[in-house]
């Protein structure tokens, strides 16, 4: 199975011109078993068939180069919020070993999986950290320190821009992976993008490898220093997202 999965892996990569070593790809496949093994005892993700998940988990998650071509050359300051399984942050960590990534969930059981990946894959510069974005986002600490914060956490782009925008820095960027056509959403999010001191700069729009699922990068620049008020208290964004 091992073989398999490197060869479809190995391809797949070969499309974002990623060339991985083979402790690379013994940590990928490593990932996976814990994955697979892990989802048996708690909800994970949806998506443990091999062939998905190299597709739809992995690659998905290291598209992010279409979008931030140097993300191999800088090291990075990068935060996943609503990380889930450890995507896309984990990829991009055994891919880009010099990123410095913080993993963010609100449910604590799926931190405990992210430490024992971290673990047993012997990452660096990561940790797993279990809060709400609406509170981490407040906390000096994390608040505007980020070079990059992206999400594949499915809600509305102005629900997830008042998650996500607290964490950039000014001059960087939040980059949220959406699925499917997303004309409609752009338009509706781009005041609350406004007003969390953000551009939508450009789209980054390509399906992903031998499927016909189509999928997009968002890339929106922080041009300003946040209001104070946002993020609003916890549950607020997603009940009443800005207009």
């Amino acid at each position: 199975m091992i073989d398999k999965f490197k060869e479809q892996f190995i391809k797949e990569l070969s499309l974002l011109s990623l060339h991985l070593e083979e402790d690379q790809l013994n940590q990928f496949y490593k990932y996976y078993e814990l994955l697979t093994e892990w989802n048996k005892v708690m909800n994970l993700t949806a998506i443990t068939e091999l062939e998905e998940v190299v597709t739809k988990h992995f690659v998905d998650s290291l598209s992010l180069i279409r979008a931030v071509g140097d993300l191999g050359q800088q090291p990075y300051r990068i935060i996943d919020v609503g990380t889930g399984a450890g995507f896309p942050g984990i990829p991009l960590k055994i891919v880009f070993p010099e990123l410095d990534i913080t993993l963010m969930d609100s449910l604590n059981k799926r931190i405990k999986f992210l430490n024992e990946v971290i673990g047993q894959l012997n990452l660096d510069k990561i940790e797993a950290i279990h809060d709400r974005a609406e509170d981490m986002g407040r906390n000096p600490i994390y608040r505007e320190q980020y070079d990059l914060c992206v999400s594949r956490a499915v809600a509305n782009l102005s629900t997830l821009s008042e998650y996500c925008m607290p964490f950039v820095k000014v001059g960087g960027a939040f980059i949220p992976y959406k699925s499917g056509k997303i004309e409609e959403e752009l338009v509706a999010g781009k005041h609350a993008v406004f007003l969390l001191g953000g551009k939508v700069e450009r789209v980054e729009t390509f399906l992903l490898p031998g499927t016909e699922a189509e999928r997009s990068l968002v890339i929106i620049r922080k041009n300003t220093e946040i209001s104070k008020r946002y993020p609003r208290k916890a549950g607020l964004p997603s009940k009443e997202p800005l207009k």
